[in-house]
């Protein structure tokens, strides 16, 4: 086989694989995800001889509440979902109705067909509505109140608890205080934002649960988060080429194309 031959029978193999992997990558990085908020550290190491810095982001501990079906149940059972969490207590005369109203809304655009009367697709995102009024907000009461509002049980937990941990977990883990718009005292947390919790339990986003556009970015912003890879994980580009089964189709077809105009054109010399 001549030199020329060789590199044709190499580019009819490399050309796709370089060509997907390209636009695999321009991809992964053509959506600017939604950005890290509560930074624990910065870890200073060296690899390869070259000093590198890698930001540790803040896990949400772990909280445990009584919802409104009167479950025990933890922020960490919903390991592997995308949460939206927000402070509300259920005699609010302002903007807590206007706020369950507006979840409501979202559990609805993430039902399966936009429709709540359907079942309601739990492995995307879960809500929680804590109450910060806890005291009065028992679980007789929250659930009256999910009823009264339409609340899907099926992925929206009303809770209610221990106030101190309540708010313990909203200034020391949510740090609600740092990104809310309104100023909140220590003695009653209230707040119209809406949280967003990635897979990891890290916080991604605080969004004015008051305002359409910002709810808007907030759907948006979990559809991206759906798609986020893990970069703790090790590249599996190889793995990425093995799984590539219908490319190597496609490259099996164009190297027997190549093999057989090669060979037609040395039996006419020959």
């Amino acid at each position: 086989m001549s030199k020329k031959s060789i590199y044709g029978l190499l580019i009819a193999l490399v050309i796709p694989v370089a060509c997907y992997l390209w636009l695999k990558s321009a991809s992964d990085t053509a959506v600017i995800m939604p950005r890290h908020y509560l930074l624990d550290t910065v870890m200073e190491q060296v690899v390869d001889g070259k000093q590198k810095s890698d930001s540790l982001w803040h896990k949400t501990k772990n909280i445990e509440l009584v919802n409104q079906l009167g479950d025990t149940v933890n922020l960490y059972d919903q390991q592997g979902k995308i949460i939206i969490l927000d402070l509300f207590f259920t005699s609010c005369p302002s903007i807590c109705p206007r706020l369950t109203s507006n979840m409501s809304k979202l559990q609805q655009s993430f039902s399966r067909g936009g429709d709540v009367r359907k079942k309601v697709d739990t492995s995307i995102v879960h809500f929680m509505s804590i109450s910060v009024d806890p005291v009065r907000d028992s679980v007789p009461v929250l659930r009256a109140y999910a009823n009264k509002t339409g609340v899907i049980a099926d992925n929206w937990w009303l809770l209610t608890g221990n106030r101190d941990s309540i708010y313990k977990f909203a200034f020391e883990e949510l740090k609600v205080d740092q990104f809310s718009q309104e100023p909140i005292s220590p003695d009653f947390v209230h707040t119209s934002r809406f949280i967003l919790i990635d897979k990891k339990m890290q916080v991604r986003g605080y969004y004015n649960g008051l305002d359409s556009t910002s709810i808007l970015k907030l759907a948006k912003d979990v559809g991206y988060l759906m798609l986020e890879k893990d970069k703790t994980k090790k590249n599996k580009i190889f793995q990425d080429i093995i799984d590539l089964s219908w490319l190597w189709l496609i490259i099996a077809l164009l190297v027997s194309g190549f093999v057989y105009y090669f060979n037609t054109n040395f039996n006419k010399k020959n």
